[in-house]
């Protein structure tokens, strides 16, 4: 693992009290708050739709990068210079060949494992970073519907989607919570959070946060899961992430969909070289469902990334 690089300035922004006990009890407090105010490793995807990685390595490399392989995604690497940091200002990125993105972000396309000729939603797309790692995985192939709740986001979606080469992907704009009657194969709710777990590219996510916050945010991912698994036809697989590290949006929303359906069971997912935490498995007086231990909790310092939650979980046919 590289050596941490601290954020200059750091030592003037102070958590708030209920931020620290919560915190304190959740993880070993000053190891999160060391990575969370160290600087983000760069990382991306090679778009293999585009080129080989073999070719794009190469290009890169002679430009004086270097590319260091992330164990659990063979198109990914951390991407360094020792002089500039304008990853986006890369050919390579411009005509598509990578997609900047981050380590972490990589783990629930991954986990949720897209084949070519799947029906897919991927329920908040927006801007585009796992839709387009998940059409890559489909070879182009097959039909995603790739949706968001707000117009503008859509434009990002759109333009990562033509410079990324990609056809199979049909682009709605509506809520999540609002699709009614399909079945897909696959979906993946990768829900809007409060992105505790990204403290490290987004400190003032340390100013907005507050307790009433989270508990409004974790109704919304509520509801968002459950219209995902009504509409997940029997025997197909979903996915939940969230780059929050909070137990209310991530193991309490699960449990809450346990609770719900009887036949929503959650799947075992390892993906080499990824290091994982215990999932929470009781917060705030509440014990979640014994399934929740299944699910994947990542904190920054387990891979020096961004903190994320993610959860496959099928539906199994009826009893009803």
């Amino acid at each position: 693992m590289t050596k941490l690089v601290p954020i200059p300035s750091t030592e003037k922004i102070e958590f708030k009290p209920a931020f620290i006990e919560r915190y304190s009890q959740l993880t070993d407090w000053e190891d999160f708050k060391k990575y969370s105010f160290s600087f983000l490793r760069r990382s991306i995807r090679i778009n293999t739709i585009l080129g080989t990685i073999k070719d794009v390595k190469k290009s890169i490399e002679a430009k004086g990068w270097k590319l260091d392989p992330i164990p659990w995604f063979k198109e990914s690497f951390w991407i360094s210079h020792p002089d500039r940091r304008d990853v986006g200002n890369l050919f390579e990125h411009h005509i598509g060949q990578i997609y900047v993105q981050e380590a972490a972000s990589m783990i629930p396309p991954l986990v949720l494992d897209p084949q070519p000729g799947d029906i897919i939603l991927d329920m908040c797309a927006a801007p585009g970073s796992k839709t387009t790692q998940m059409a890559m995985m489909m070879k182009n192939e097959g039909l995603i519907v790739a949706n968001d709740y707000k117009g503008q986001r859509l434009q990002s979606l759109g333009i990562n989607l033509q410079r990324s080469g990609l056809t199979n992907t049909l682009i709605s704009l509506m809520s999540g919570k609002r699709f009614h009657g399909f079945e897909f194969d696959k979906i993946l709710v990768d829900a809007p959070c409060s992105g505790t777990g990204t403290i490290r590219k987004s400190l003032k996510t340390i100013l907005i946060w507050n307790p009433k916050m989270i508990t409004k945010l974790a109704r919304q991912q509520k509801e968002l899961i459950v219209s995902g698994f009504e509409n997940l036809k029997e025997g197909g697989e979903m996915v939940y992430s969230t780059c929050s590290v909070e137990p209310e949006e991530n193991e309490g929303v699960v449990d809450h969909l346990l609770e719900k359906f009887s036949n929503a069971k959650v799947m075992k997912a390892n993906l080499p070289g990824l290091k994982l935490s215990k999932p929470i498995m009781e917060f705030n007086g509440k014990k979640y469902n014994s399934q929740v231990k299944h699910c994947l909790r990542i904190w920054p310092q387990d891979n020096d990334t961004e903190g994320f939650f993610v959860t496959k979980i099928t539906k199994n046919p009826s009893s009803e």
